[in-house]
């Protein structure tokens, strides 16, 4: 009998293995096929190898702007999956993960077509053997959400692309989240006529509005059309020229023709085959229930990762498997918060987000907020990259980072500064002093705390100054700031509330 079953070979369940092991635990790793979880296999690598080859594509367009002769590049689309392929083998042997897991002492079980309870601490393999464990960790991942509807078995999910033999000369994606929106745009810079719908009134609802309305934007630039508020998918249709998606738009049927469809629309946790009723372990919508230390409803059962529905990203599913490695061992009651996650998505442009959005912050009521447009940044010139912006959010009675959201070229990298700054309790003054490297994009963030800085009143302005209104602040420009006794009192109103701009005039006059 081991100490501890861990089931499931993704980020979450592979950080908990190792983790149980350093605690001194016997322990047993299942996977139903390769370790190393979807984001590795099929899932954020290789689409980041694609993104890599839109990326190229869409650069070379920029050749005759630098003085470069060359012509637009054509995909061979064989060969880079077939690249792509190698890359996800070359990651693979630089995590050497099963080696990890044989030196810390794990015994790993690969390739077991799915493991699933027999009772409350025993585990079967589909090869017939059965294991035992005082503890387990529930990691077992998910897969795309699939929908039924009349001609659905011509459609594809995300997973398909990697079969896919060649490239469409359209395709309809349906789901306008972080998968598909980047479906749609590799797609379309591979020269794919593309079609994206979604059910919300706006492409990545769940991003704040800017991130939204810019990458919608740019998306219309590249020629991908978007049909938001979709009613849902009634049929698709098999014709001699490909595929007809029914759809049903504002009480209206609606025929899309496309040559391949694809559905990206979320991501299903895979509870339901894991006969979870042995373990008496709750389950609903194919996602494990558990409590904020991770526990399941069987006191012994802990889970992480996507099967817990909860944060369904590598860097969340890594920090729950190591929370639920030490709750269970340790007899910890760790909660799993999830308050600081940097994250985004490799679409063009980029996208990156990390705390609260602007409509969070409004529903708080004490927030500060500067919007500078990727056209005020000197990299952004220099690249010809000047479609984009950063949204800074910051609090007024504290002066602390709330958020920030940035799309543009590197939005993703930028962040995760915002992260580390929010992690450490930053205020928004201190961000505006960094020195930070000239040009670069991350300096945006510099842009955009300087002037919440003026927003808030901590700058010194003279009365004239503050006549001109709202000027644009260059990258290398700093101000001295007041001590905490020259500092206004603060608002707690938002300004759009007051019936001001979003970002005022400096609030500070200096006199003589």
């Amino acid at each position: 009998m081991y100490d501890m079953i861990v089931i499931g070979g993704g980020p979450a369940g592979v950080t908990a293995a190792l983790r149980a092991c350093e605690l001194g635990a016997s322990v047993a790793l299942l996977d139903r096929s390769r370790v190393g979880g979807t984001c590795t296999n099929d899932g954020c690598v290789p689409t980041r190898v694609l993104a890599k080859a839109a990326r190229l594509v869409r650069d070379a367009e920029q050749f005759a702007e630098y003085g470069i002769v060359g012509a637009q590049p054509v995909i061979d689309f064989p060969r880079l999956l077939a690249q792509t392929r190698q890359i996800v083998d070359r990651v693979h042997e630089k995590k050497h993960i099963l080696d990890h897991l044989a030196a810390a002492g794990a015994t790993v079980y690969t390739y077991t077509g799915g493991a699933h309870f027999v009772d409350p601490h025993t585990v079967a393999l589909s090869s017939q053997t059965t294991l035992q464990a005082n503890k387990f960790i529930v990691a077992a991942g998910g897969r795309p959400r699939s929908l039924r509807f009349p001609g659905s078995e011509y459609t594809l999910n995300p997973r398909d692309v990697w079969s896919m033999t060649r490239l469409p000369r359209s395709i309809a994606i349906v789901g306008g989240a972080a998968t598909g929106c980047q479906l749609a745009s590799i797609f379309a810079a591979f020269g794919v006529e593309v079609r994206l719908l979604e059910v919300a009134p706006r492409i990545l609802s769940y991003e704040d509005e800017v991130v939204s309305l810019t990458v919608a934007e740019a998306f219309r630039q590249r020629g991908i059309e978007l049909i938001t508020e979709i009613s849902g998918v009634e049929r698709v249709e098999r014709r001699d020229d490909g595929l007809a998606v029914h759809y049903l738009r504002a009480g209206c049927a609606h025929v899309l023709p496309a040559e391949a469809v694809i559905l990206a629309t979320g991501w299903a946790g895979n509870a339901d085959e894991l006969n979870l009723a042995a373990a008496e372990v709750a389950h609903e919508r194919g996602y494990v229930l558990v409590d904020d230390a991770l526990r399941t409803s069987a006191p012994h059962i802990f889970a992480a990762g996507d099967i817990t529905g909860r944060m369904m990203l590598v860097q969340s599913g890594s920090q729950q498997g190591r929370i639920a490695a030490e709750n269970a061992l340790l007899g910890l009651e760790r909660a799993s918060s999830h308050q600081i996650v940097p994250h985004g998505g490799f679409t063009d442009p980029e996208y990156g987000s990390v705390g609260q959005t602007e409509q969070q912050a409004r529903a708080g009521g004490d927030y500060a907020v500067a919007v500078v447009p990727y056209a005020d940044l000197d990299r952004a010139v220099v690249d010809g990259r000047t479609l984009g912006c950063c949204k800074l959010i910051a609090s007024r009675s504290t002066h602390k980072i709330l958020g920030a959201h940035v799309v543009g070229e590197q939005a993703v990298e930028a962040v995760q500064m915002i992260a580390a700054g929010m992690a450490a309790g930053m205020q928004v003054e201190q961000l505006a002093e960094l020195e930070l490297a000239y040009p670069t994009y991350t300096a945006i963030l510099g842009l955009a705390a300087r002037q919440i800085q003026r927003d808030l009143g901590t700058v010194p302005v003279t009365a004239s100054w503050r006549a001109l209104g709202h000027l644009r602040v260059a990258e290398w420009e700093r101000s001295i700031m007041l001590s905490q006794s020259a500092v206004p009192p603060r608002r707690s109103t938002p300004p759009e509330e007051a019936g001001e701009p979003t970002v005022p005039a400096p609030l500070l006059e200096v006199q003589g």
